[in-house]
């Protein structure tokens, strides 16, 4: 038999190991389990974890700006 054919592609890149920073940093309860200190009169408990999001967010646009392929020019463009 002959095996399938592979796609080019890997995402075997060292930048994918950011990614682990939003996940491993919520996991750490004591970072955000206090009242103190208030941001606009929230908890920290509440506007910490806004800020989780926000980690998460930069750090999958910078996974996915560092790892992109640059677009194959098309038949037409020169």
């Amino acid at each position: 038999m002959t095996e399938p054919a592979r796609s080019g592609r890997s995402d075997r890149s060292p930048w994918n190991w950011l990614l682990v920073i939003p996940i491993v940093i919520p996991l750490l309860t004591p970072l955000y389990n206090r009242d103190d200190p208030r941001l606009l009169g929230f908890p920290a408990f509440y506007w910490v974890q806004l800020a989780f999001i926000l980690l998460g967010v930069a750090t999958t646009s910078a996974v996915y700006l560092a790892t992109r392929r640059p677009r194959a020019k098309e038949a037409g463009d020169e």
